[in-house]
């Protein structure tokens, strides 16, 4: 799968450096995305982590809510990271009140699952599809996952079972930061998708 896709991170609110690093390492070219508009210059988008509230009421506030719920149904290949994750739940099981979500993956999420900043870990991890290297994983307030649907596949999980990862089709969640750790495995696997939806006849 050659080719140097046009990617987006959403700019709103969170670690967007991070990510716009990683994927132009990676060879992507990388748009910040503000506006509606600039969904239709990219071939996936990356919702990063921060404060999944906020980045809800600011994409309503920026109109940029409804055309990435088009986009997910659609088959834009989107990564949400912590926070990104949530985002992506059709369920979010302890959202403060008025809180929204795009949806796109069959998941219920609990945000905050681990507590407080102060009680942020890092972890190695098995990740299979991302080959027999441990990877390294920073969780800071991250959510899990607590249920998932038949279709979507679970790529990670902590010893003792908590699910960290997961893939739906094009859509990809961590509840960790793999951008703080340089670690460029999920990122690469965000881009293979992004190079075929750039691909596909639309």
């Amino acid at each position: 799968m050659a080719g140097s896709p046009t990617v987006g991170v959403l700019a709103l609110q969170g670690d967007v450096r991070e990510h716009a690093a990683l994927l132009a390492e990676l060879g992507a070219e990388v748009v910040l995305v503000r506006r509606p508009e600039e969904l239709d210059a990219i071939d996936g988008l990356v919702l990063p982590g921060g404060e999944s509230s906020v980045i809800d009421k600011l994409a309503r506030l920026f109109g940029l809510q409804q055309p990435i719920r088009a986009a997910i149904r659609a088959g834009m290949p989107m990564y949400g990271t912590c926070a990104g994750l949530i985002l992506l739940a059709d369920t979010v099981l302890d959202a403060i009140e008025g809180q929204q979500s795009f949806g796109g993956l069959d998941v219920d999420v609990r945000r905050n699952a681990f507590g407080r900043q102060s009680e942020s870990f890092e972890i190695d991890l098995d990740v299979p599809v991302l080959g027999d290297a441990p990877v390294s994983a920073t969780f800071i307030r991250a959510p899990i996952v607590e249920r998932s649907g038949a279709a979507v596949e679970m790529l990670a999980a902590l010893p003792d079972g908590a699910v960290v990862a997961v893939r739906q089709g094009p859509l990809l969640g961590t509840s960790f930061h793999p951008e703080m750790d340089g670690e460029p495995g999920f990122h690469a696997l965000f881009l293979d998708e992004a190079r075929r939806y750039a691909s596909a006849p639309r």
